[in-house]
């Protein structure tokens, strides 16, 4: 017969957090975000760690490399969808990893036979200013000049104007040598007021270049999730069905860490998708989505590095109405916790959970924090900033952002369900909607985390380590949901207008 649970399936606005001592060093300012990403054993440190504990969902209306590179400057990842081509998705990948490096490989590559013409060309192409101009015209060629901005901004100069005769010639360059530290390039670009330095080895050919707004940009990003190469670190969302193909492009165009994306990933074809990665490349690899412990355990037994929990929690979703299938979001994540630390008591193994879906308010994200995830996937939270790649629209006298899921007929992304072969989507899981437009992510991010960090201030946590241990949660009643906001009163219109 069929098994019953009937406990009611629990949300995130159903729990409020009860204060601890405040002590004086529960300071917001004192606060520590740094999570794992990837799972690790007792005692070592995870390969990679959040800075933040954000990760935008794996969606086409959120999370294109534009996202990616916004929110890693923050100290979160984006997890690029996988709902387009593979060249398409890995073309996204190699953007990210080559928008922000300490040592650059120089992409915009010109001999100086070249014409203003091929600069202006290569620029509008790229979206470079600074082209190395060598004797080969490739990146790794003899170094003859550089041509910047500054050397071109003659608007008398003929297109069919030789690149030698306005480039800065390499005798009048500042250059570092092979062998010189990042921390020794930037003191050369501060000594010499330069905005790019190039590295060159003995025989003048260039290896790399650095530039000053690299730099600038880490002093005001000191969050920045980067790799051993000063590189943004930059996720990527796959399927169970043509991972064999896709997954050597992305680790080729550089991706630090892959995702399953599906409704439901307590399934067969997750684990193989799972093991295969596993045997045979060198990069990690997130799985789900479950809502229990039997579909947590599966997932982490077949290799996955982070689990992710939520099944129709999402604000386009309607998985549950379609199908009957999901528990609310504050359940699940109690349960998969549970699992999570007996796993980790048994085997000295620590695997992340990521809670995905059921945000409504920026409190949630503290309480499944509180609750145990490690991070948070956040869709509807993303879709309405300046960073995300949909299409801002005057709808009345509102602006707002288009947003869609990915279970919808927009997305046509039928490869997220573990159902085997090829297919199509006989019916929607998702909507197509439009979200309030919030202006720029940084902005809005900044407000979210001071109140995380304010309410774990007064949970008596400086840390989300020290929150999963000491956080006092408690149910609430209906009732007392309407006595949480602001009641029995008229609210002015400005108070409106500022909502």
């Amino acid at each position: 017969m069929a098994t019953y649970f009937m406990e009611p399936s629990r949300t995130f606005s159903e729990f409020l957090l009860i204060p601890n001592l405040t002590t004086k060093d529960c300071n917001p300012a004192n606060v520590d975000l740094k999570t794992p990403l990837v799972k690790f054993k007792k005692g070592e440190e995870p390969s990679i760690s959040l800075n933040i504990p954000f990760s935008s969902a794996v969606m086409q209306a959120v999370s294109d490399n534009g996202m990616a590179v916004a929110l890693a400057r923050c100290g979160g990842i984006s997890f690029i969808y996988g709902s387009q081509s593979i060249e398409e998705e890995a073309e996204m990948i190699r953007k990210v990893k080559s928008y922000k490096a300490g040592f650059v490989v120089s992409r915009s590559n010109l001999t100086p036979d070249h014409t203003l013409s091929d600069v202006l060309e290569l620029k509008e192409r790229t979206g470079h200013s600074t082209v190395a101009i060598t004797e080969d015209g490739t990146e790794n060629g003899k170094l003859l000049g550089i041509v910047t901005g500054r050397d071109y901004r003659r608007s008398r100069d003929p297109l069919s104007k030789p690149v030698r005769e306005f480039m800065t010639p390499y005798a009048k360059l500042v250059v570092g040598k092979t062998g010189i530290t990042l921390s020794e390039a930037n003191n050369l670009i501060w000594d010499h007021k330069l905005n790019c330095l190039p590295i060159v080895d003995e025989q003048q050919k260039l290896e790399n270049l650095v530039f000053r707004k690299d730099y600038d940009e880490h002093k005001e990003n000191p969050l920045e999730l980067l790799d051993t190469n000063k590189s943004y670190i930059v996720g990527a969302g796959i399927n169970t069905k043509d991972y064999m193909e896709r997954v050597p492009a992305l680790v080729e165009a550089g991706v630090d860490v892959l995702v399953i994306d599906s409704s439901d990933g307590y399934s067969e074809w997750q684990r193989e998708t799972v093991q295969f990665v596993k045997a045979n490349f060198d990069v990690k690899i997130g799985a789900g989505n479950v809502v229990d412990r039997e579909g947590f355990l599966y997932l982490v037994e077949s290799g996955a590095d982070f689990v992710k929990v939520g099944i129709g929690g999402g604000s386009i979703c309607i998985t549950r109405e379609q199908k009957g299938i999901g528990r609310g979001q504050a359940s699940a994540l109690m349960e998969v916790v549970a699992a999570r630390d007996e796993y980790f008591q048994e085997t000295g193994i620590y695997v992340p959970i990521c809670s995905d879906g059921g945000i409504v308010y920026d409190y949630h994200i503290t309480l499944a924090l509180a609750m145990g995830a490690d991070f948070v996937m956040l869709g509807r939270y993303f879709a309405r900033f300046d960073e995300s790649p949909t299409r801002k629209l005057l709808v009345g006298n509102n602006f707002v952002k288009e947003y869609w899921g990915e279970g919808s007929n927009r997305a046509r992304n039928w490869q997220r369900y573990d159902t085997g072969g090829k297919s199509k989507l006989l019916f929607e899981e998702g909507v197509d909607s439009y979200v309030p437009y919030a202006g720029s992510l940084q902005e809005n991010l900044d407000k979210t985390l001071g109140k995380i960090k304010s309410t774990m201030c007064n949970c008596g946590s400086l840390s989300l380590d020290e929150l999963k241990q000491k956080a006092r949660i408690t149910l609430v009643s209906a009732t007392s949901l309407v006595e949480g906001g602001a009641h029995d009163v008229i609210l002015k219109e400005s108070s409106l207008s500022e909502d």
